[in-house]
């Protein structure tokens, strides 16, 4: 079946008792048993659950995995990732990676003596530099948070494998309507449910997708014994908003794309990050890696300091001001004062995020009225 196919039927099959097109959500917290030290295949809704379940089945489809992993939150299912590691171990992460993400690695992970550090992924160069005897993971963002850099994740999954890591990455931006990094050759795909998979804005969930059998008992024995598992009503919500990913993904990169022509040509604006621009610097890598659409999200710089792009971000009518990304509604936000003010300023400041830098998430509003929303902002 075709994409669009799986995501309205795998996991979403009729209930054989009823003939509800729609399965039913499955509140149980406990599961009776036939016998005592014989489990059945649900026991308690810690270690799984039936809702939870369809949804794993629907999003490993998508992504090409044969296992996935249902998390409380996308940070969840970074933090379970992480949890490989062990003390002493190192990880390598892309320098253009989710606030959060840096915040778990260097405020938490590290409290583990698990040493952490960031290289710019693009340049393969340094990246293979960065690993030690010690380094266990390599964490990738593509396209990258804030900046949209594009990395070659089949180019840094040979470097991988050559050290004998593995590698994961964080699909959040590109989802696998546009992205399929385990088809790459990577072992961990991770996605913030919450964002384009949910893609309403009401819901809070994380996923992990693996094909390896070994890899996701590894993964699942943590999720089991920790606890972070996403609730039935949250597995409905992202199992329905599946349903229509790649419609609203494939529309919102076409608007994304008018957006970042506009902010383009626009004297006002200082450089635009977008991949679908025939100047990105990553624009070939993502022609190839990316299937038929460069994303929703792009960042841009106005003239001007850290009060200037507040200003902006303020300004807007249609893009509301406030954090997270790929709803239906269009947002806007200035990284260095919200999604990546985990970061330390200097680390912000080596990293390329700049004060003036201005991140939008294009939703399905129409692209004239978007448009018309930033050049109002930016004349004010």
């Amino acid at each position: 079946m075709k994409f669009r196919t799986r995501s309205i039927h795998v996991g979403n099959e009729r209930d054989p008792e009823t003939g509800a097109v729609v399965p039913p959500i499955h509140v149980a917290s406990t599961y009776v048993q036939h016998q005592a030290g014989e489990w059945r295949e649900f026991d308690y809704g810690r270690s799984g659950n039936p809702t939870r379940k369809a949804l794993e089945r629907t999003i490993a489809s998508l992504e090409g995995g044969t296992h996935a992993l249902a998390f409380a939150s996308g940070m969840a299912a970074t933090h379970g990732a992480t949890m490989l590691l062990e003390s002493g171990d190192h990880m390598v992460a892309g320098a253009d990676i989710y606030g959060g993400t840096y915040r778990l690695l260097h405020k938490i992970l590290s409290r583990s003596n698990v040493g952490i550090t960031l290289a710019n992924s693009r340049d393969l160069e340094e990246l293979e530099r960065a690993i030690t005897p010690q380094t266990k993971l390599l964490w990738l963002e593509s396209p990258g948070n804030p900046l949209m850099s594009i990395t070659d994740l089949a180019a840094c999954v040979e470097i991988a494998k050559r050290h004998k890591l593995l590698t994961a990455v964080d699909n959040t931006f590109a989802t696998p309507v546009l992205t399929r990094p385990l088809e790459l050759g990577v072992d961990i795909v991770m996605h913030s449910a919450t964002k384009y998979l949910g893609g309403h804005s009401d819901v809070l969930g994380g996923v992990l997708v693996v094909n390896d059998d070994e890899l996701f008992d590894r993964l699942y024995f943590t999720q089991n014994a920790t606890g972070a598992v996403l609730g039935p009503f949250d597995s409905f919500l992202v199992s329905r908003g599946l349903k229509t990913l790649e419609l609203r993904v494939r529309e919102q990169c076409r608007t994304a794309e008018k957006i970042a022509a506009f902010l383009d040509a626009d004297a006002r604006i200082g450089r635009v990050l977008y991949p679908g621009l025939p100047g990105h610097p990553g624009h070939d890598i993502a022609r190839r890696q990316m299937c038929g659409g460069f994303g929703a999200m792009l960042s841009f710089e106005v003239a001007g300091d850290f009060e200037t792009a507040k200003r902006v971000v303020q300004s807007t009518k249609l893009f509301q001001l406030a954090v997270s990304l790929g709803a239906v509604e269009s947002l806007i936000e200035q990284p260095a004062s919200m999604s990546h003010a985990s970061y330390d300023a200097a680390d912000r400041a080596k990293h390329g995020i700049a004060d003036g830098l201005i991140r939008i998430s294009v939703g399905l509003e129409d692209a004239d009225d978007l448009i018309a929303d930033l050049d109002q902002a930016f004349d004010r």
